[in-house]
């Protein structure tokens, strides 16, 4: 980003017994003024020695010099102690999410990055509905709008086609429905969000090699197969299915924007095999943009100036790239 910033993006504050408030810092330190950010939270949350300034507007975030942390106050009730989730807490960290989404449907901020979350915590302390960010999300953006996660980064995209459930139920809970729709928004995605004309999809098979011809599985003939080709008579752009183990190395990744894998694993992988630092938790679908650093609340080193903004950071950028790609790709 050049010249005069736009809109700033809103980071959430997530679980104050976390790394969130750490990384938060940190990214400000290493950003500066050049991506416009303000954290939601509450200030006494903050590392010790924090240098930051309150605003009362987004707007006024772009204006915070370079060595603060421009915060948006959100009252808490209880202090954040490292490790250990307050559940006093829980029901004001669900309220910054909806605040920063209430944010952004008003146009005051470009984009929406959420610092992670404890479910455990805000199920026991507030009854959390929800199995987690995204779902939240989508609850917020209304009816009608279907998340898709996709786990991005400078080397490899992934979008695992089914995610939170057993492996054992995967086999059952693909469907060629589910499929097509995930690989619907993931095109729409990428060239939404993302900028790409024509985008170019890579699936996996869900079987060993593929199926192998049906030899160890007919998902792939039975069901994967005739949703691919439906989608290339309408022009896609898809390559599959393919046997997952020959998909991410340098040279197979040239061919593909993004890789369409059956299930969490198949996807996260190679993702944090590749981008381990630097990947992002990407939430296509939602009518606002919406990333997160690709890690949890990381309790075990909380309050130890330890964590490591890397994947914070990037989620900041991309944020703001996906947002200025939505003037364009509206």
């Amino acid at each position: 980003m050049s010249g005069r910033p736009g809109l700033p993006v809103a980071l959430s504050c997530g679980e104050p017994a976390g790394i969130g408030a750490e990384i938060a810092v940190k990214a400000r330190v290493a950003l500066g003024a050049a991506l416009p950010f303000f954290w939601i939270g509450n200030a006494r949350h903050l590392p010790p020695g924090t240098i930051y300034q309150e605003i009362a507007t987004p707007a006024e975030a772009t204006r915070v010099s370079a060595d603060r942390l421009p915060v948006l106050p959100h009252p808490f009730p209880a202090p954040a102690l490292p490790g250990r989730p307050a559940p006093e807490n829980a029901a004001a960290v669900i309220s910054v999410i909806e605040r920063a989404v209430q944010l952004v449907q008003r146009g005051e901020a470009s984009a929406i990055c959420t610092l992670p979350i404890s479910k455990e915590a805000l199920k026991r302390g507030a009854g959390f509905a929800f199995p987690g960010h995204t779902e939240y999300l989508a609850h917020l953006a209304g009816g009608g709008h279907r998340p898709v996660m996709m786990l991005a980064s400078d080397t490899l995209r992934t979008v695992p086609v089914t995610i939170h459930i057993p492996l054992a139920d995967v086999a059952t809970r693909l469907t060629a429905e589910l499929l097509e729709e995930t690989l619907r928004i993931t095109h729409a995605g990428l060239a939404r969000d993302f900028g790409l004309s024509q985008p170019r999809l890579a699936v996996a098979g869900l079987n060993p090699h593929a199926g192998e011809g049906g030899t160890m599985g007919r998902e792939e003939l039975d069901l994967i197969l005739p949703v691919l080709d439906r989608l290339r008579a309408e022009g896609f752009q898809i390559a599959g299915p393919l046997p997952a183990d020959t998909m991410f190395h340098a040279e197979a990744r040239a061919r593909y924007d993004a890789a369409i894998c059956m299930y969490h694993d198949q996807a996260l992988i190679p993702l944090k095999t590749l981008a381990f630092a630097d990947g992002v938790n990407v939430t296509l679908g939602l009518p606002f943009v919406r990333t997160s650093p690709d890690h949890g609340t990381a309790f075990d080193i909380a309050g130890q100036g330890r964590a490591d903004p890397s994947s914070l950071i990037a989620a900041l950028r991309l944020a703001a790239r996906m947002a200025e790609n939505r003037k364009t790709h509206p």
